[in-house]
């Protein structure tokens, strides 16, 4: 399992979303998360408590200052801000103001870059937190499947209120400013649950709920790094491949992470 420096790490080159440059507003010895998801590549919360606070809006805006101006002046190139890391970002009690600083920074060091949130969804119901996922070019929300009882199992939310309806309200209400990011696979979980996600019975309820939400762009992937629960599997090409296609009859853009 890993865990990311914070508040800055990289550039990488993502997979998704090109050159990235990764802002993590969580501590960089542990993990603070609205999910517990099994396949998360940063490990699951019990094993991973943090001893540190969040670091600061003003810290996190200098640090990421520095790093632009350093890669600006290298010649660097960046096609990416993404916000990810330790667990979930919209939870910093002020990434709006984070978000308002980054863009800023952006548009000064590199205004061709785009600024991305991965979030899972659970805070972005909150007013602050939704200005600040429209301010975002990729805001980019999690959403598995529509089963409760899978998201139960598998996301495992930490709020015993989580409602996977209201949360696609939620992704609704952006009015088509939201990719939907998906998570397929195989395999069993800790417990014995089958969490394969890629037939009909999980994927036909899932489009019409892309069909709800009216995302620009529906962005599905696998597992790729190591997960905490070692008997997944990662899901095959070709169940990807003919899910990719569903989304695009549905009338959606998808892009596909083998």
């Amino acid at each position: 399992m890993l865990l990311y420096p914070s508040p800055i790490s990289g550039p990488i080159k993502s997979r998704r979303l090109g050159v990235s440059l990764g802002v993590n507003v969580n501590p960089d010895d542990g993990k603070l998360c609205t999910f517990d998801c099994i396949y998360c590549e940063v490990g699951y919360n019990a094993s991973r408590h943090a001893s540190k606070p969040r670091p600061s809006r003003p810290f996190i805006a200098q640090c990421l200052e520095k790093k632009l101006r350093e890669m600006s002046e290298q010649g660097i190139p960046l096609d990416v801000i993404t916000f990810s890391g330790n667990g979930e970002p919209t939870a910093h009690p002020h990434f709006l103001d984070i978000m308002r600083d980054t863009v800023s920074l952006r548009d000064r060091y590199y205004p061709e870059a785009k600024v991305s949130v991965l979030s899972n969804g659970t805070m972005a119901h909150r007013p602050d937190v939704h200005e600040a996922l429209l301010m975002a070019d990729n805001n980019i929300l999690k959403l598995d499947t529509v089963s409760p009882e899978y998201i139960r199992r598998v996301d495992r939310p930490v709020a015993q209120d989580y409602d996977v309806a209201r949360v696609i309200e939620t992704m609704r209400s952006f009015d088509g400013h939201v990719v939907i990011q998906t998570m397929f696979m195989r395999g069993v979980s800790d417990e014995g649950y089958d969490v394969d996600n890629t037939g009909e019975a999980f994927v036909k309820p899932w489009i019409e709920a892309l069909r709800t939400i009216k995302p620009r762009q529906v962005m599905i992937y696998t597992i790729d790094r190591e997960t905490p629960c070692p008997t997944l599997l990662k899901a095959t090409r070709e169940q990807l491949d003919a899910i990719r296609d569903l989304v695009k009859q549905a009338g959606f853009e998808c892009t596909v992470g083998y």
